[in-house]
Protein backbone atom coordinates (compact mmCIF):
# COMPACT_ATOMS: atom_id res chain seq x y z
CA UNK A 1 0.00 0.00 0.00
CA UNK A 2 1.08 3.83 -0.55
CA UNK A 3 0.70 7.11 0.29
CA UNK A 4 0.41 10.21 -1.62
CA UNK A 5 2.12 12.97 -0.42
CA UNK A 6 3.32 16.95 -1.15
CA UNK A 7 7.12 17.32 -0.03
CA UNK A 8 8.48 20.51 0.51
CA UNK A 9 11.80 20.29 -1.31
CA UNK A 10 12.62 23.91 -1.29
CA UNK A 11 10.26 27.47 -0.94
CA UNK A 12 7.58 27.53 -3.53
CA UNK A 13 8.53 23.84 -4.67
CA UNK A 14 6.20 20.92 -3.62
CA UNK A 15 6.90 17.55 -4.96
CA UNK A 16 4.30 14.79 -5.14
CA UNK A 17 5.37 11.60 -4.07
CA UNK A 18 4.19 8.00 -3.44
CA UNK A 19 5.89 6.71 -0.43
CA UNK A 20 5.15 3.35 1.40
CA UNK A 21 3.02 3.09 4.17
CA UNK A 22 4.61 1.24 6.85
CA UNK A 23 3.53 -1.91 8.59
CA UNK A 24 1.89 -1.35 11.60
CA UNK A 25 3.16 -2.63 14.82
CA UNK A 26 2.58 -3.54 18.18
CA UNK A 27 3.27 0.35 19.04
CA UNK A 28 2.01 2.71 16.42
CA UNK A 29 -1.27 3.44 13.94
CA UNK A 30 -2.02 4.35 10.58
CA UNK A 31 -4.15 7.45 10.23
CA UNK A 32 -6.23 7.88 6.68
CA UNK A 33 -6.41 11.97 6.44
CA UNK A 34 -9.25 13.43 5.85
CA UNK A 35 -8.25 17.10 6.61
CA UNK A 36 -5.53 19.14 7.37
CA UNK A 37 -5.87 23.07 8.29
CA UNK A 38 -3.48 25.28 6.75
CA UNK A 39 -1.96 28.48 9.37
CA UNK A 40 0.48 30.59 9.32
CA UNK A 41 3.54 28.05 9.75
CA UNK A 42 2.77 26.42 7.04
CA UNK A 43 2.86 29.51 4.40
CA UNK A 44 5.95 30.69 6.28
CA UNK A 45 7.39 27.22 5.65
CA UNK A 46 5.89 27.49 2.13
CA UNK A 47 8.01 30.58 1.23
CA UNK A 48 11.35 30.25 2.98
CA UNK A 49 10.07 32.33 5.54
CA UNK A 50 10.90 29.58 8.11
CA UNK A 51 13.83 27.59 6.69
CA UNK A 52 14.95 24.20 6.42
CA UNK A 53 17.64 22.25 5.26
CA UNK A 54 15.46 19.14 4.59
CA UNK A 55 12.60 18.04 2.57
CA UNK A 56 9.65 17.41 4.36
CA UNK A 57 5.65 17.04 4.44
CA UNK A 58 3.77 20.04 5.84
CA UNK A 59 0.67 20.11 7.36
CA UNK A 60 0.35 20.06 11.11
CA UNK A 61 -3.91 20.36 11.74
CA UNK A 62 -4.81 16.80 10.90
CA UNK A 63 -8.09 15.36 10.93
CA UNK A 64 -8.52 11.69 9.96
CA UNK A 65 -10.08 8.35 10.72
CA UNK A 66 -7.45 5.45 12.59
CA UNK A 67 -7.28 2.65 9.58
CA UNK A 68 -4.95 0.67 11.63
CA UNK A 69 -3.46 0.47 15.53
CA UNK A 70 -1.45 -1.87 16.96
CA UNK A 71 -2.81 -3.40 20.77
CA UNK A 72 -0.14 -1.41 22.92
CA UNK A 73 -0.64 1.79 20.97
CA UNK A 74 -4.39 0.89 21.13
CA UNK A 75 -4.12 0.48 25.20
CA UNK A 76 -2.57 3.94 25.24
CA UNK A 77 -4.68 6.26 23.11
CA UNK A 78 -7.76 4.54 23.94
CA UNK A 79 -8.96 4.77 20.66
CA UNK A 80 -10.68 2.22 17.86
CA UNK A 81 -9.87 1.44 13.90
CA UNK A 82 -12.53 3.63 12.53
CA UNK A 83 -12.65 6.38 14.53
CA UNK A 84 -12.33 10.14 13.94
CA UNK A 85 -9.62 11.64 15.70
CA UNK A 86 -7.30 14.70 15.50
CA UNK A 87 -3.78 14.77 15.94
CA UNK A 88 -1.48 17.16 18.31
CA UNK A 89 1.36 18.57 16.48
CA UNK A 90 3.90 17.81 19.34
CA UNK A 91 4.37 14.17 20.53
CA UNK A 92 5.29 12.90 23.86
CA UNK A 93 6.69 9.86 26.01
CA UNK A 94 4.93 10.58 28.90
CA UNK A 95 7.86 9.57 30.85
CA UNK A 96 10.04 12.21 31.27
CA UNK A 97 9.96 15.61 34.01
CA UNK A 98 8.56 18.28 30.98
CA UNK A 99 5.48 15.42 30.14
CA UNK A 100 4.89 14.50 33.77
CA UNK A 101 4.56 18.60 34.54
CA UNK A 102 2.68 18.70 31.64
CA UNK A 103 4.26 20.58 29.69
CA UNK A 104 5.09 18.02 26.91
CA UNK A 105 6.02 20.93 24.19
CA UNK A 106 9.27 20.50 25.86
CA UNK A 107 9.95 16.96 26.22
CA UNK A 108 13.28 16.00 25.88
CA UNK A 109 12.67 13.10 23.65
CA UNK A 110 10.51 15.03 21.05
CA UNK A 111 10.15 18.54 21.02
CA UNK A 112 10.53 20.49 17.99
CA UNK A 113 12.18 17.98 16.63
CA UNK A 114 9.48 15.32 16.42
CA UNK A 115 6.80 17.87 15.69
CA UNK A 116 4.17 16.70 12.82
CA UNK A 117 4.47 19.12 9.37
CA UNK A 118 8.60 19.41 10.42
CA UNK A 119 10.07 16.27 10.06
CA UNK A 120 12.67 14.89 7.05
CA UNK A 121 11.15 13.03 4.63
CA UNK A 122 13.98 10.64 4.42
CA UNK A 123 13.07 9.54 8.34
CA UNK A 124 11.42 6.20 7.75
CA UNK A 125 8.43 5.99 6.84
CA UNK A 126 8.52 9.72 5.53
CA UNK A 127 4.69 10.16 6.19
CA UNK A 128 5.18 12.90 8.93
CA UNK A 129 2.84 15.64 7.69
CA UNK A 130 -0.66 16.48 6.85
CA UNK A 131 -0.35 17.16 3.14
CA UNK A 132 -1.01 13.54 2.31
CA UNK A 133 -3.54 11.21 2.21
CA UNK A 134 -2.00 8.82 5.41
CA UNK A 135 0.31 9.90 8.60
CA UNK A 136 2.57 7.52 10.75
CA UNK A 137 1.71 7.64 14.07
CA UNK A 138 4.38 6.58 16.43
CA UNK A 139 4.09 5.54 19.89
CA UNK A 140 4.22 9.21 21.55
CA UNK A 141 1.37 10.35 19.43
CA UNK A 142 -1.35 12.03 21.31
CA UNK A 143 -4.61 11.64 19.80
CA UNK A 144 -7.96 13.44 20.37
CA UNK A 145 -11.24 12.05 19.52
CA UNK A 146 -13.76 14.08 17.01
CA UNK A 147 -17.17 13.38 17.94
CA UNK A 148 -19.04 11.80 14.85
CA UNK A 149 -21.24 14.68 14.31
CA UNK A 150 -18.36 16.89 14.06
CA UNK A 151 -17.84 17.39 10.12
CA UNK A 152 -13.96 16.56 9.59
CA UNK A 153 -13.69 20.07 7.40
CA UNK A 154 -14.74 22.03 10.53
CA UNK A 155 -13.40 20.49 12.74
CA UNK A 156 -9.57 21.17 11.66
CA UNK A 157 -10.33 24.48 13.89
CA UNK A 158 -9.38 22.54 16.67
CA UNK A 159 -5.89 23.49 16.50
CA UNK A 160 -6.24 27.19 15.66
CA UNK A 161 -9.53 27.72 18.34
CA UNK A 162 -7.36 25.34 21.23
CA UNK A 163 -4.45 27.96 20.64
CA UNK A 164 -7.50 30.94 21.33
CA UNK A 165 -8.08 29.54 24.38
CA UNK A 166 -4.55 29.02 25.68
CA UNK A 167 -3.19 32.37 24.43
CA UNK A 168 -6.22 34.73 25.44
CA UNK A 169 -7.87 32.96 28.47
CA UNK A 170 -5.39 30.49 30.30
CA UNK A 171 -1.81 32.00 29.87
CA UNK A 172 -3.16 35.53 30.69
CA UNK A 173 -5.95 34.16 33.53
CA UNK A 174 -8.48 36.98 31.65
CA UNK A 175 -11.18 37.34 33.81
CA UNK A 176 -15.01 38.21 33.96
CA UNK A 177 -15.48 42.16 32.92
CA UNK A 178 -11.90 42.24 31.18
CA UNK A 179 -10.84 44.48 28.36
CA UNK A 180 -8.81 42.34 25.74
CA UNK A 181 -7.42 43.93 22.35
CA UNK A 182 -6.32 40.57 19.69
CA UNK A 183 -3.64 41.63 17.53
CA UNK A 184 -4.10 40.33 14.16
CA UNK A 185 -7.35 39.42 12.67
CA UNK A 186 -6.40 35.75 11.06
CA UNK A 187 -8.06 32.57 12.10
CA UNK A 188 -6.67 32.59 15.25
CA UNK A 189 -7.20 35.72 15.86
CA UNK A 190 -10.76 35.17 15.32
CA UNK A 191 -10.79 32.23 17.83
CA UNK A 192 -8.53 34.34 20.57
CA UNK A 193 -11.65 37.01 20.32
CA UNK A 194 -13.81 33.76 20.89
CA UNK A 195 -12.57 32.48 23.76
CA UNK A 196 -11.95 36.03 25.71
CA UNK A 197 -15.49 36.10 25.06
CA UNK A 198 -16.63 32.78 26.51
CA UNK A 199 -14.17 33.87 29.52
CA UNK A 200 -16.45 37.11 30.29
CA UNK A 201 -14.18 39.53 28.51
CA UNK A 202 -17.12 42.63 28.54
CA UNK A 203 -15.19 44.15 25.46
CA UNK A 204 -13.14 42.96 22.45
CA UNK A 205 -10.78 44.96 20.60
CA UNK A 206 -8.93 43.49 16.93
CA UNK A 207 -6.55 45.45 14.71
CA UNK A 208 -5.55 44.94 11.16
CA UNK A 209 -3.47 46.22 8.75
CA UNK A 210 -4.87 47.86 5.53
CA UNK A 211 -7.11 46.50 2.83
CA UNK A 212 -5.95 42.93 3.28
CA UNK A 213 -6.90 42.65 6.17
CA UNK A 214 -10.78 44.61 6.06
CA UNK A 215 -12.65 41.70 5.54
CA UNK A 216 -11.26 39.85 8.21
CA UNK A 217 -12.18 42.83 10.44
CA UNK A 218 -15.65 42.54 9.31
CA UNK A 219 -15.79 38.84 9.89
CA UNK A 220 -14.56 39.70 13.26
CA UNK A 221 -18.02 41.22 14.47
CA UNK A 222 -19.46 38.37 13.86
CA UNK A 223 -17.42 36.68 16.67
CA UNK A 224 -17.48 38.80 19.91
CA UNK A 225 -15.33 41.35 18.50
CA UNK A 226 -16.95 44.46 19.76
CA UNK A 227 -14.35 47.04 18.18
CA UNK A 228 -11.97 47.12 15.13
CA UNK A 229 -9.02 48.86 13.94
CA UNK A 230 -6.97 49.43 10.83
CA UNK A 231 -3.69 50.23 12.09
CA UNK A 232 -3.24 52.21 8.88
CA UNK A 233 -6.04 54.50 9.60
CA UNK A 234 -6.13 54.99 13.35
CA UNK A 235 -3.98 54.90 16.32
CA UNK A 236 -4.83 51.52 17.96
CA UNK A 237 -3.97 53.11 21.28
CA UNK A 238 -6.19 56.40 20.97
CA UNK A 239 -9.34 54.38 19.35
CA UNK A 240 -9.41 51.91 22.40
CA UNK A 241 -9.25 54.91 24.51
CA UNK A 242 -11.85 56.23 22.45
CA UNK A 243 -14.40 52.87 23.23
CA UNK A 244 -13.67 52.10 26.69
CA UNK A 245 -12.40 55.00 28.63
CA UNK A 246 -9.24 52.93 28.92
CA UNK A 247 -6.39 50.80 27.98
CA UNK A 248 -6.42 47.01 27.50
CA UNK A 249 -6.33 44.21 30.59
CA UNK A 250 -4.75 41.49 28.26
CA UNK A 251 -3.37 42.31 24.98
CA UNK A 252 -2.91 39.03 22.65
CA UNK A 253 -0.80 39.71 19.68
CA UNK A 254 -1.40 36.63 17.11
CA UNK A 255 0.23 38.64 13.93
CA UNK A 256 2.78 37.03 11.79
CA UNK A 257 5.65 39.20 9.25
CA UNK A 258 4.42 42.43 11.65
CA UNK A 259 7.55 42.94 13.65
CA UNK A 260 5.75 46.45 15.37
CA UNK A 261 2.85 45.12 16.58
CA UNK A 262 4.97 44.00 19.74
CA UNK A 263 5.72 48.01 20.48
CA UNK A 264 1.70 48.65 20.29
CA UNK A 265 0.93 45.10 22.27
CA UNK A 266 2.81 47.17 24.85
CA UNK A 267 1.54 50.57 24.29
CA UNK A 268 -2.16 49.04 24.53
CA UNK A 269 -1.75 47.49 27.43
CA UNK A 270 -2.73 48.94 31.21
CA UNK A 271 -0.17 49.30 33.88
CA UNK A 272 -0.60 45.48 35.94
CA UNK A 273 -1.77 44.13 32.37
CA UNK A 274 -0.72 40.89 30.51
CA UNK A 275 1.03 40.69 26.90
CA UNK A 276 0.79 37.36 25.12
CA UNK A 277 2.83 37.21 21.95
CA UNK A 278 1.75 33.76 20.68
CA UNK A 279 3.46 31.95 17.55
CA UNK A 280 6.97 32.47 16.22
CA UNK A 281 7.30 36.46 14.77
CA UNK A 282 9.36 35.71 11.43
CA UNK A 283 12.11 37.52 12.31
CA UNK A 284 12.70 41.70 12.21
CA UNK A 285 13.09 42.49 15.86
CA UNK A 286 10.48 44.96 17.80
CA UNK A 287 10.78 48.34 15.94
CA UNK A 288 9.09 50.73 18.01
CA UNK A 289 9.47 49.22 20.91
CA UNK A 290 10.49 50.98 24.57
CA UNK A 291 11.64 48.22 27.28
CA UNK A 292 11.15 51.16 29.68
CA UNK A 293 7.13 50.94 29.35
CA UNK A 294 7.26 46.95 30.57
CA UNK A 295 8.88 48.81 34.07
CA UNK A 296 6.78 51.86 33.99
CA UNK A 297 3.65 49.88 33.71
CA UNK A 298 4.80 46.78 35.14
CA UNK A 299 3.96 44.39 32.91
CA UNK A 300 3.45 40.56 32.72
CA UNK A 301 4.59 39.39 29.11
CA UNK A 302 4.03 35.75 27.84
CA UNK A 303 5.50 33.90 25.30
CA UNK A 304 3.59 30.87 23.60
CA UNK A 305 4.97 28.80 21.34
CA UNK A 306 1.69 26.06 20.99
CA UNK A 307 -1.21 24.88 22.42
CA UNK A 308 -1.78 22.30 24.91
CA UNK A 309 -3.94 19.24 25.17
CA UNK A 310 -6.76 20.44 27.48
CA UNK A 311 -7.00 24.06 25.02
CA UNK A 312 -7.48 21.65 22.18
CA UNK A 313 -10.31 19.52 24.49
CA UNK A 314 -12.37 22.71 25.06
CA UNK A 315 -11.95 23.69 21.86
CA UNK A 316 -13.46 20.62 20.55
CA UNK A 317 -16.70 21.01 23.07
CA UNK A 318 -16.81 24.67 21.86
CA UNK A 319 -17.13 23.66 18.34
CA UNK A 320 -19.38 20.85 18.94
CA UNK A 321 -21.97 23.25 21.17
CA UNK A 322 -22.46 25.46 17.95
CA UNK A 323 -22.87 28.79 19.99
CA UNK A 324 -20.17 30.57 17.80
CA UNK A 325 -20.93 30.26 13.42
CA UNK A 326 -17.62 28.83 13.05
CA UNK A 327 -19.06 26.97 9.98
CA UNK A 328 -20.32 30.47 8.87
CA UNK A 329 -16.92 31.38 8.33
CA UNK A 330 -15.03 32.23 4.33
CA UNK A 331 -13.28 28.99 3.34
CA UNK A 332 -11.56 27.84 0.89
CA UNK A 333 -10.62 23.80 1.10
CA UNK A 334 -8.17 22.14 -2.25
CA UNK A 335 -6.58 19.13 -2.86
CA UNK A 336 -3.18 18.04 -3.78
CA UNK A 337 -3.18 20.15 -7.25
CA UNK A 338 -4.78 23.64 -5.61
CA UNK A 339 -2.67 23.62 -2.93
CA UNK A 340 0.87 25.26 -3.99
CA UNK A 341 -1.26 28.18 -5.39
CA UNK A 342 -3.79 28.70 -2.02
CA UNK A 343 -0.47 28.73 -0.19
CA UNK A 344 1.21 31.15 -2.82
CA UNK A 345 -2.00 33.69 -1.86
CA UNK A 346 -1.30 32.84 2.12
CA UNK A 347 1.80 34.25 2.03
CA UNK A 348 0.69 37.27 0.34
CA UNK A 349 1.27 36.99 -3.46
CA UNK A 350 -0.91 39.81 -3.58
CA UNK A 351 -1.39 41.94 -1.06
CA UNK A 352 -4.30 43.19 -2.24
CA UNK A 353 -6.41 39.95 -2.00
CA UNK A 354 -7.63 38.93 1.38
CA UNK A 355 -8.12 34.66 1.37
CA UNK A 356 -10.48 32.83 3.06
CA UNK A 357 -10.08 32.55 6.99
CA UNK A 358 -10.29 28.90 6.81
CA UNK A 359 -7.97 27.01 4.79
CA UNK A 360 -8.10 23.12 4.74
CA UNK A 361 -6.42 20.67 2.40
CA UNK A 362 -8.20 17.45 1.82
CA UNK A 363 -6.84 14.92 -0.22
CA UNK A 364 -10.02 13.83 -1.87
CA UNK A 365 -10.80 17.47 -3.84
Amino acid sequence: MNADALVLIKPRTLERRNLAVPRVDDESGLLRIEACGLCGTDHEQFDGHLPADFAFIPGHEVVGVIEEVGDAAQARWGVSPGQRLAVEVFRSCRECDECRHGEYRRCVRNGLATMFGFVDVEIAPGLWGGYATHLHLPFDSMLLPIPDGLDPILATLFNPLGAGIKWAVTLPETQPGDVVVVLGPGIRGICAAVAAKEAGAKFVAMTGLGPRDRPRLAAARNFGVDLTIDVTQDDPVQALQRATGRLADVVVDVTAKAPGAFADAVALAQPGGRVVVAGTRGGGGAPGFEPDLLVFKELRVFGSLGVDYPAYRSAIELLVSGRWPFAELSREVTGFAGLPRLLDALAGADPEHSPALHNVFAPTV
